[in-house]
Order: structure tokens, then sequence, then C-alpha cells
């Protein structure tokens, strides 16, 4: 019986959690910031991690709540606890957090933040495999082929910039022989998606 009850007080309360996350969203969706924040945040203190989320964007781009520096930490806090449970687009961002307002020398954070992209790129997350790709891309030591890994697979998940750049990979021969048919290819499938930097490399 006390087994029972306790699940039965699990299951209540991760369907108050479920409802109160419903209802931010439905409240974001009408503009009522405000309130959307407050239901999120309460269902974030349950523990469901979709709220956890939610509150982190709150935090980052200042609805329902002031947009300071101090909420850029606490927007890293709930991303951390969401990420914490596996929600992949926490990940993300999290590890975009860790990146972007870091202490330069702090290499250990500098790898879990790869690590939670790398995670969320696996889990199919766009935006992950994208910024990972230019990431490789781009470092003190580039790694060309993990990179070009990441944004094929961005590219298929039809991220057209991530196309435009997979189309320079193969203009340059970064990571992949070189192959100005392939690159064209990529490019024209860039520019026809609106890239306009695909546009112009056309040209």
């Amino acid at each position: 019986l006390e087994e029972a009850a306790f699940q039965l007080q699990q299951i209540f309360r991760i369907d108050i959690s479920i409802a109160l996350n419903i209802l931010g969203i439905e409240s974001m969706r009408a503009g009522q910031f405000g309130i959307a924040y407050t239901c999120f945040k309460l269902a974030a203190d349950r523990g469901y991690s979709k709220a956890q989320f939610n509150v982190g964007l709150c935090y980052e781009h200042g609805r329902g709540t002031e947009k300071d520096l101090e909420k850029v930490s606490m927007a890293s806090f709930y991303y951390c606890r969401a990420a914490s449970s596996c929600h992949a687009m926490a990940q993300y961002r999290y590890a975009r957090c860790l990146l972007h307002h870091r202490p330069a020398n702090e290499w250990d954070r500098h790898q879990k933040a790869v690590t939670l992209l790398e995670r969320a790129a696996v889990a199919g997350i766009t935006e992950a495999q994208a910024y990972l790709g230019v990431f490789y891309m781009r470092g003190l030591q580039p790694k060309e082929q993990r990179g070009l890994k990441y944004l094929l697979l961005a590219a298929k998940n039809g991220d057209a910039q991530s196309r435009y750049h997979v189309g320079i990979c193969y203009e340059k021969g970064l990571g992949v022989q070189q192959n100005l048919a392939e690159a064209m290819r990529h490019y024209w499938q860039s520019a026809a998606a609106g890239n306009r930097n695909a546009q112009e490399r056309l040209r």
C-alpha cells in the first residue's frame, strides 16, 4: 500500500507539472509573459525538465522577468537542471552558456560544453549540429572531417546555412576531397532555401 501510494503521488506530481507547463505555453502564446513564467517556475521547481528549459528561456530572453547579466546566470542554472535530465535542447543551450560566459582559462567547462553539444547533436538537435560543425572548422586546431560530419547532419535536417558551409568544404577541400561540382550542388540547394551567402557564392 505504501508503494502504491508513493506511485500515485509521483503520477499526481508529474501530471500537475505537465499541466502547469502547458498552461505556461498557452499564456506565452497569449502574450501573458508574467503568468507563463510563474507556471513554468512552479513546474520547474517540481523537477519537470521541460518546464526547467522554459524557465531558462524566460530568463535568457527577459520574458516575464527582467533581462540582465544576473538573469543570464539564472538561465544557465535552469538549462543545467534540464540538461541533467537529458533534455536535448537544454543541453545545447547550456553548452552555449558555458562557451559564451565562461572564463577563458576554464578548460573543464569548455570540454563539458563540447560533450553536451555532441549529445544534443546526436539527439537530432539541428542547432547543435550546425554549431558543432562550425566550431570544429574554426577551432585553433580545426578538425575538418568531424566538422563536415556535423554540417552534413544539420544540412540534411534542413539548415540552409549548414548546407552553404558544406559547399565551402567541397569547394576548398576541407575535410573532404575538393569537388567543385559537389560544391555547386550544395550552393544551389542552400540558395534555393533562401540563403543569400550561397546565392552570392554561385554568382
